[in-house]
């Protein structure tokens, strides 16, 4: 029981928390917005119509092979993301977000139909409540790749600062704007696919801890990102904690604990925003 069950389930709250943390603070760079993460983008609805597409066309697919149609429709939703910022005229910060949880909005009716069509609504909700209830040994391993992930992160640290300075600061000091948006956007793809494919949904992770802590730390994504993976696997454990004894011996999924904290930080982010004009 401990190797088989506690201790995968221990490892996947670390990358798990490690991933989706990471995610939102490389997001926030790339879009210069503190309210944008993968939750809030439509990348994790994104995700979810990828890992469903790879469910009904291939039935007996790897986790690995679920987990490649999840990251690459991940990437997909992520560049439709862009896209559209790029046609919009934002005179507000806070549109950003509207528009990414409109896109998401969008993008899960239409999971939610192709589920309901091919009769697998049931195995969509279960992949989307945000629980390690089902995490096992055998079955986490995949995520052993955000390591990886965080190491390109690192390597490509002073570049994506630079991008969250804007094109023309980006350009002007000798860094490729659109191939490191592009290497952000492709390593946030892989972990948030990762993510989904193991555990699920995570909502507002990604959008807390990156801004408690640029609040006490700045925006230096190089010496941030440690501080960043450690606060986001803490704040993870301590919902998953409090999800396995609120209603014990019942366990409820961490994604309702974290939709909760979340929900009030991110209002206490735009009460704090529109506190500044």
């Amino acid at each position: 029981m401990f190797r088989n069950v506690r201790v995968p389930r221990t490892l996947a709250l670390v990358l798990a928390g490690a991933a989706m943390s990471m995610s939102g603070l490389v997001m926030q760079l790339i879009t210069q917005n503190r309210f944008v993460e993968p939750t809030t983008t439509g990348t994790t609805e994104w995700a979810g119509l990828g890992l469903l597409t790879v469910m009904v066309v291939f039935p007996r697919a790897s986790v690995l092979g679920r987990m490649a149609g999840a990251v690459t429709a991940s990437f997909i939703g992520t560049m439709v993301f862009f896209l559209l910022l790029r046609r919009v005229s934002l005179r507000s910060s806070l549109l950003v977000p509207i528009i990414g949880m409109m896109l998401g909005a969008v993008v899960s009716a239409v999971s939610t139909f192709f589920a309901l069509q091919t009769d697998m609504l049931q195995s969509l909700g279960v992949w989307f409540q945000g629980s390690f209830t089902s995490v096992y040994r055998g079955q986490y391993e995949v995520m052993w790749i955000v390591v990886a992930v965080v190491a390109a992160i690192f390597y490509y640290a002073d570049h994506l600062t630079a991008v969250g300075l804007g094109e023309d600061v980006a350009t002007n000091i000798g860094v490729d704007y659109r191939r490191t948006v592009l290497i952000g956007t492709g390593l946030v793809a892989v972990a948030t696919g990762t993510v989904t494919v193991v555990v699920g949904s995570l909502p507002f992770l990604g959008l807390i801890v990156p801004n408690l802590v640029s609040m006490r730390r700045g925006d230096d994504l190089r010496s941030n990102l440690p501080w960043v993976c450690l606060v986001g696997i803490g704040l993870i454990t301590a919902c998953d904690l409090l999800a396995r004894t609120v209603i014990a011996p019942f366990e409820i999924p961490v994604s309702v604990i974290l939709g909760l904290v979340g929900a009030a930080v991110f209002i206490a982010l735009i009460i704090r925003q529109t506190g500044k004009g």
